[in-house]
């Protein structure tokens, strides 16, 4: 085990936005997780998420199902990362979407609003 990973978790694969979106779209998706609170989903999200925040990650994230690989997402990509290593470290397949809404928004990829 590596200092980082002592102070700081397992380490998790990230990958852009547009290569999230790319395998949302295939027959056996991952599940994106959402990990912003309620109010900041109400500028948009994306379509199918799932929204557990951070705040009540701890005590949820066993509700995913385990087999299934995982995205986490966040606004910019600060909290995110702190859940996909939460999900690591229970040994979910899970990968983290670098730069988070603000990034999937500027490239113009779908969104929802509720």
């Amino acid at each position: 085990m590596g200092i980082f990973d002592m102070f700081f978790g397992p380490r998790v694969p990230q990958v852009d936005v547009q290569e999230a979106h790319k395998r949302l779209q295939n027959p056996q998706a991952p599940i994106i997780v959402d990990v912003r609170q309620p109010v900041e989903t109400g500028s948009g999200a994306i379509p199918g998420a799932v929204l557990i925040p951070l705040t009540q990650f701890s005590a949820r994230f066993r509700d995913l199902p385990p087999d299934r690989p995982i995205l986490t997402i966040c606004r910019s990509s600060h909290r995110s990362p702190l859940a996909a290593r939460q999900l690591k470290q229970a040994g979910y397949n899970v990968t983290d979407v670098k730069g988070g809404m603000l990034a999937w928004e500027q490239a113009g990829l779908p969104i929802e609003r509720k």
